[in-house]
């Protein structure tokens, strides 16, 4: 029996400038999935999270709505909150880095630093706008990327490349407030020196973070360190530095430590002491899920900065891509994306979370969402393969055996006995951020489910033979049942209705999938959830960059437009946005009335495919069962009368002699192809 253990997980605490979009949300969902999984398990699991509060972006927006900051982030707290809670997060604590504990955090991680040598101050070159008249912070600088030239970036981070560097590196600078070009003005500000951590760092690398980060960190540590510079000059919005007249410490500074502030908070109101879960030799595993953007920050700067102060380390740092849509990031500052206020107007949060349950898999690899990809796999999957199984199970079982499960036979057992073996290998994945291989086990219990119940075919049989048609029905109901349990974390509001549902006396743990339900009664079955409408999803996604939307379908050609004189060209980034991956096929057969397509089914390593692909003048099913192919992963389902195509394999020719792309020896199923 695995033994209990404490945890904390935090996502990285959202910026109080403004309401939250899904790609906050994709990352604060993870950390919900991980947080409730621990919790079914038996641990002691805290999801702990809180307001980013300060900085100058901070003071700005609330001059220009004539509040004070404590005005505007105790209005956005409430709305941050109100986001969160809607979509099914479920925090034990939700501070703000605006608190008094905070600030005694700061001030004493400050004065431990500085006892041990590991500060300093030095005279900076920052740049000063003359019309705003105040140093401008790195998020109100935008210029090229001094590392792949993007244009637009901000004065910290490139999200392009997602380089790190110092405003003074970017050429063709300008302050984001005016658009005019600042200038540089010298000041006093004070430093951490982080060459002194070196050796501290490359051994917390180790195992401290995922091995594409920790390669990435490598490359930082392949030179001298430069010193982090945790001040900023006044006016700003933040927490003084005690011994230095007009200098606030840096949000960068500041932030991070909220993740302790607000677990005290919860210490205080349940009498525990914050080392239990803080303190430096002490049994805590914590957990860091951070966006690309600020995996230097979390990888570098906060690790140090707990050491050196005696604090407990995190023991991984988890690091995901961005959520894109239509291959842009979701960016509140560039405005792309839609938020949940939006999107709980139109659709049940159990729809989105099980959707991004599927698409992450612990990875730095950014997500695409679609709608067709959205609507395809909640009809399909959630919809069409797992409620469907309680829906004729149940009403079955209610209408000719008066809403009572009978008895398993030993085949009834056996055919339980392949969900419940499956669920140490999802519990490790789920153990491991590794949703995505989680689900897709999960999605196989509920095809063995419906291969079974279509087999049997209880809808005949219960006129010939009741009894065993009595024993089918038991058995696809604890089917449904094992599947509900391990899809609790994910869909914790879905799985309540179904422990109504089967009249369970307390909510589900992880085991419970072990122990099956015999001769008893259900309550009378109640829709669980209904398929969702593309035209609903349609209007519910927006964005004001250029009035881009997802579209459902390609725009149809009007009769008066011109055809186009020449093929349209794509720049490299264009390019990049394709994700080409591995791909074993797995199933194949002839598509009936189709003379040039096979339907093909490709595992991926995280999901199974179903390709339609106009390979059959050159290949029959038996020749390509097995082989391994490259599949383009990101590309938007296509509807076609035979089913939706989720993708396309490479190939080239024509006729007879097409011929499929060729995958290097050494390849694995998954592998992604740059």
């Amino acid at each position: 029996m695995e033994q209990n253990r404490r945890i904390i997980v935090t996502p990285a605490l959202p910026y109080a400038n403004g309401p939250v979009h899904i790609g906050h949300i994709f990352e604060h969902l993870i950390c919900d999935f991980f947080a409730r999984f621990q919790k079914m398990r038996g641990h002691e699991s805290l999801l702990i999270c809180g307001d980013d509060t300060h900085g100058t972006p901070i003071m700005l927006k609330a001059s220009a709505k004539g509040i004070s900051p404590q005005e505007l982030i105790k209005q956005v707290y409430s709305d941050h909150l109100s986001d969160f809670q809607s979509m099914g997060v479920s925090y034990d604590n939700y501070s703000s880095t605006d608190t008094q504990s905070n600030q005694e955090l700061c001030e004493y991680f400050y004065n431990t630093l500085k006892k041990q040598g590991f500060t300093a101050i030095k005279a900076v070159e920052q740049y000063y706008c003359l019309h705003d008249k105040m140093f401008l912070p790195d998020r109100y600088i935008t210029g090229t990327c001094p590392k792949c030239l993007s244009e637009d970036q901000h004065g910290d981070n490139c999200e392009k490349c997602g380089a790190s560097y110092q405003p003074g590196e970017m050429p063709q600078v300008k302050c984001s407030l005016c658009k005019n070009a600042p200038e540089k003005r010298s000041s006093e500000h004070l430093f951490i020196k982080l060459e002194g951590f070196r050796d501290f760092l490359e051994n917390w690398l180790k195992t401290g973070t995922t091995p594409q980060i920790k390669n990435k960190m490598a490359e930082w540590l392949s030179g001298d360190l430069k010193d982090w510079d945790i001040s900023r000059d006044e006016p700003y919005f933040g927490f003084a530095i005690p011994d230095m007249p007009g200098k606030y410490f840096y949000v960068w500074l500041d932030a991070p430590m909220g993740y302790i502030a607000s677990t005290k908070e919860w210490c205080a109101k349940n009498g525990r002491d914050l080392k239990e879960f803080w303190g430096k030799n002490e049994n805590t595993e914590i957990y860091h899920v951070v966006g690309k953007d600020i995996a230097y920050f979390h990888c570098l700067f906060w690790p140090a900065v707990l050491s050196a102060s005696q604090f407990k380390t995190p023991t991984k740092v988890i690091v995901h891509g961005y959520l894109n849509q239509g291959g842009e990031k979701m960016s509140k500052s560039r405005g792309i994306g839609f938020g949940p206020k939006d999107y709980v107007k139109h659709f049940d949060p159990t729809y989105l979370r099980y959707y991004l349950a599927c698409k992450y898999n612990g990875g730095v690899d950014d997500v695409d969402f679609t709608a067709e990809d959205f609507v395809a796999r909640v009809n399909s999957d959630l919809i069409g393969k797992i409620t469907n199984i309680a829906s004729r199970g149940a009403t079955m079982l209610a209408k000719h055996f008066e809403n009572r499960l009978g008895t398993l036979d030993a085949e009834g057992h056996a055919h339980l006995n392949y969900g419940v073996s499956l669920g140490d290998e999802i519990a490790t994945h789920f153990d491991n951020f590794e949703f995505a291989k989680g689900m897709l086990l999960i999605r196989n219990i509920a095809d063995l489910a419906n291969k079974y119940f279509d087999d049997y075919t209880p809808w005949k049989l219960v006129k010939t033979d009741p009894d065993k048609a009595h024993i089918v029905l038991t058995t696809i109901v604890n089917a449904f049942r094992i599947i509900a349990i391990y899809l609790k974390p994910i869909i914790p509001t879905y799985t309540e209705k179904v422990e109504s549902l089967l009249n369970e006396p307390k909510p589900y743990t992880w085991n419970d999938s072990k122990t099956p339900i015999e001769n008893k009664n259900l309550n009378t079955y109640s829709h669980l959830l209904g398929r969702i409408e593309a035209k609903e999803l349609d209007a519910m996604i927006t964005t004001n960059i250029e009035s881009k939307k997802i579209a459902l379908e390609p725009k149809k050609q009007n009769k008066n437009d011109k055809p186009e004189t020449k093929s349209a060209t794509i720049t490299i980034d264009d390019f990049t946005k394709i994700d080409l991956r591995v791909g074993k096929i797995i199933e194949a057969a002839d598509v009936p009335g189709a003379d040039k397509l096979l339907q093909l089914k490709i595992d991926i390593g995280t999901e199974v495919r179903q390709v339609f692909s106009g390979i059959k003048s050159s290949y029959q099913p038996a020749d390509v069962l097995g082989k391994l192919v490259v599949l383009v992963a990101n590309l938007a389902p296509r509807k076609m009368k035979f089913g939706n195509s989720e993708g396309m394999i490479l190939a080239s020719g024509e006729g007879t002699e097409i011929k499929l792309a060729s995958v290097s020896d050494g390849a694995k199923v998954g592998d992604k192809i740059s």
